[in-house]
C-alpha cells in the first residue's frame, strides 16, 4: 500500500467524524469550541511534530541508513526520542495550568460570553470587550470560554502524544515504510466517532432524528462535545501504539537517552532551531486566525474548520504524500547529483499539480454541492453549507500555492537549508494578515442570507470568515514567489510548470461543464447521490481524456489502478 493510500485512508474516516461533528453541533458555538480546542496546542504538533521531524531527524536518519550505519541511526533515534520526552512533557504540565489564560489570549471574543470568578486579568478583558461596540455575545447563552478551557486541559496530552508519533513517522518514512505512518490517525478519528455516537445513544432519545441544532438543550450538547474530546485522548495514545512494533523492528543499537554527545544529535540540533523559527511563523499565523476568527460572529471558527476539512485534502494527499516520499530521496543525493535532484523535484511537481489543479476546479465549480453531500443533515443547514462553500471557495484560490510550496521546502530541507524557507513564513503571514484584517471585518457586516436570499440559518451566519480564508490564499502565493525565487538562485534551472498547470486547468474547466449539467439537470435529488454522479463524471473523464492525450502524469495513475 502506498503513501496516498494511507492518508487517503485516514482522510476519508476524518470526513466520517468532521460530518458527525456537523451533523451534532452545525455551525455553531459548540462546533467554535471543537475547532478552537483542537487547534490550540497545536503549538505542540507543530514546532515538535512532523514538520520539524522531517526537516532536522529525517535527513541524518536517511544518511546513516544510506552509509550503513544502522547501529548510530538507532542510536541517534533514541537520543532524539528522549529530548523529545523531555520537552514535550513540560510543554504538556505548562499548558494544562496555563489554560485559562491561553484561552483568553487566543480566543479574546470567547471571554465576552463567561459569566462571573474570571481569573484575574480575564475578568478584566471581558470587561474591557463588552464595553466595545457591537460585542453583545453572539453564542446563544453558551459560555465558549469556560468549555475551551475545559476541552484544551484534555488535549494538551493528546497533543504531545501526536508528536512522539511523529518521530515513529519519521523513522518509517526513513525505511520507505510509508503506509502505517500514514494509516494510524484512522485509529484517533474512530475513537472520536465511537466516543461521539456511544454518548448520543446513552443521552439522546433519538440520536439520528435531530433536525436543529435548537432541537438539543445546550448541557446535553456539552456532554457530547466532551465525549468527543475524551475520545480524541483515547484515539491519540491508539495511533502511538499501533506503529511503534514495526518501528523497534526497524531499529538497531535504539538506546533512549537525553544525551547530547551522540552523534547527529547536534547536527539534528542545528537544522532544529531554524525550523522551529519557520514552523513558529506558520504557528503564529494560525493563532492570529484563532484570535480574529473569535471576534467574528458566532460560527466563524466552526466555517473554517469544516471548510479546512475539504481544502486539507488535496494537501495531505498530493502535496504532503509527494513531499514525504521524496523528502528521504533527495536526502540521499550527492551534492554534485544538481540534474538529478532538478529532475526529480520537476517530475514531484507535474504530479503534484496534476491533481491539485482539477481539485481547484472543482471546488469553485462544484464546492456548494460536495459541502452539501458530507454535511448537510442534522443541525447543519442549508446556510451552513453555503458559508462553508464561500469559505472553501477563499481557500481554494491559494491550493496550488499552498501544495507546491510544501514540496519546494522539502527540497531546501534536503540540501541543509533550513533558514530560508523560514524567513519566507514569515512574509506569508504578514500578507495574509495585511489583506485578511480589513476583509474580515467588513464581510462581517454581511450576512450570509443577503448574499444567497433566504436559507436555512442564513439569516445568523456572517461572512467574516471569507475574509480571513482569502487573505490565507493571498499570503500563500506571496510565500511561493519567494520560495521559486530563492530555489533559482540555487538552481538556475529550476521552474515551476505553470504552462502544464494551465493546460491541466484547461483541461478540468472543460470537463465541467457536463458535471454542472448534471447536478443542475436532476436538482432536487439527493446530494450524496448527485455529487457521486457528477464528480464521477468529471473526475474520470479527467483522468480518462488526460491518459488519452498521453500526459506522464496520467500514465503513472492510470498505471496504478491497471495494477490494482
Amino acid at each position: 500500500m502506498t503513501i496516498a493510500g494511507g492518508i487517503l485512508a485516514s482522510r476519508l474516516v476524518g470526513f466520517l467524524r468532521d460530518m458527525a461533528v456537523a451533523y451534532f453541533f452545525g455551525v455553531g458555538p459548540h462546533a467554535d469550541v471543537w475547532r478552537t480546542a483542537l487547534r490550540m496546542p497545536n503549538v505542540l504538533q507543530n514546532l515538535l511534530g512532523e514538520g520539524t521531524i522531517s526537516a532536522s531527524f529525517i535527513p541524518v536518519y536517511s544518511r546513516f541508513l544510506a552509509e550503513g550505519r544502522r547501529e548510530q541511526a538507532g542510536a541517534f533515534a533514541g537520543a532524539v526520542l528522549g529530548l523529545l520526552l523531555a520537552l514535550v512533557s513540560a510543554a504538556v504540565v505548562a499548558g494544562m495550568l496555563a489554560a485559562p489564560y491561553l484561552v483568553a489570549l487566543l480566543t479574546p471574543g470567547f471571554v465576552t460570553d463567561a459569566g462571573t470568578n474570571l481569573p484575574p486579568g480575564v475578568g478584566a478583558l471581558a470587561d474591557l470587550l463588552r464595553g466595545l461596540p457591537g460585542s453583545e455575545t453572539p453564542a446563544g447563552g453558551v459560555d465558549r470560554y469556560a468549555l475551551a478551557v475545559r476541552a484544551v486541559r484534555l488535549v494538551f496530552p493528546m497533543t504531545g502524544v501526536l508528536v512522539l508519533f511523529a518521530w515513529a513517522l519519521g523513522v518509517l518514512n526513513s525505511h520507505r515504510r510509508f503506509f502505517l505512518s500514514y494509516f494510524a490517525p484512522v485509529l484517533w478519528n474512530v475513537s472520536i466517532l465511537a466516543a461521539l455516537f456511544g454518548a448520543a445513544f446513552l443521552w439522546l432519545e433519538d440520536p439520528l432524528g435531530i433536525e436543529r441544532l435548537s432541537d438539543v438543550p445546550p448541557d446535553t450538547l456539552t456532554r457530547l462535545l466532551f465525549a468527543a474530546f475524551t475520545g480524541a485522548l483515547v484515539g491519540g495514545v491508539l495511533q502511538l501504539l499501533l506503529p511503534l512494533p514495526q518501528v523497534f523492528r526497524l531499529l538497531r543499537g535504539f538506546r533512549l537517552s537525553v544525551s547530547m554527545r551522540v552523534e547527529g544529535v547536534r547536527e539534528a540540533l542545528r537544522a532544529f532551531g531554524p525550523v522551529v523559527a519557520g514552523r513558529g511563523v506558520y504557528q503564529i499565523s494560525t493563532y492570529v486566525d484563532l484570535f480574529l476568527a473569535s471576534l467574528l460572529a458566532a460560527g466563524a471558527l466552526a466555517a473554517l474548520g469544516f471548510a479546512q476539512v475539504l481544502y486539507l485534502l488535496p494537501i495531505s494527499l498530493f502535496g504532503m504524500s509527494v513531499a514525504a516520499s521524496e523528502l528521504p530521496e533527495l536526502s540521499r543525493l550527492r551534492p554534485e547529483e544538481v540534474e538529478t535532484f532538478l529532475a526529480r523535484l520537476h517530475r514531484s511537481l507535474r504530479q503534484i499539480l496534476f491533481l491539485v489543479m482539477p481539485t481547484v476546479v472543482g471546488y469553485l465549480g462544484l464546492g456548494l454541492l460536495i459541502v452539501e453531500a458530507l454535511f448537510r443533515r442534522g443541525s447543519f443547514g442549508a446556510g451552513d453549507s453555503w458559508l462553508v462553500y464561500l469559505v472553501l471557495g477563499g481557500y481554494t484560490l491559494g491550493l496550488p500555492a499552498t501544495t507546491v510550496s510544501r514540496l519546494l521546502q522539502n527540497a531546501f530541507y534536503a540540501v541543509g537549508d533550513t533558514r530560508t524557507p523560514a524567513r519566507i513564513a514569515v512574509w506569508r503571514v504578514a500578507a495574509s494578515t495585511a489583506v485578511a484584517l480589513p476583509l474580515m471585518f467588513w464581510l462581517d457586516g454581511w450576512a450570509v442570507a443577503d448574499l444567497v436570499g433566504p436559507a436555512a440559518g442564513a439569516d445568523r451566519l456572517y461572512l467574516g470568515a471569507v475574509g480571513l480564508a482569502l487573505g490565507a490564499s493571498v499570503g500563500a502565493w506571496v510565500e511561493l514567489v519567494r520560495l521559486r525565487r530563492a530555489l533559482r538562485r540555487r538552481l538556475a534551472a529550476f521552474e515551476v510548470p505553470w504552462r502544464a498547470a494551465g493546460r491541466m486547468s484547461a483541461l478540468a474547466a472543460g470537463l465541467l461543464m457536463p458535471a454542472l449539467g448534471l447536478w443542475w439537470g436532476l436538482a432536487g435529488g439527493a446530494p450524496p447521490l448527485l455529487a457521486a454522479l457528477a464528480l464521477g463524471v468529471y473526475g474520470v473523464g479527467y483522468l480518462a481524456l488526460a491518459h488519452r492525450l498521453g500526459w506522464d502524469e496520467a500514465a503513472a495513475w492510470t498505471g496504478r489502478l491497471r495494477r490494482r
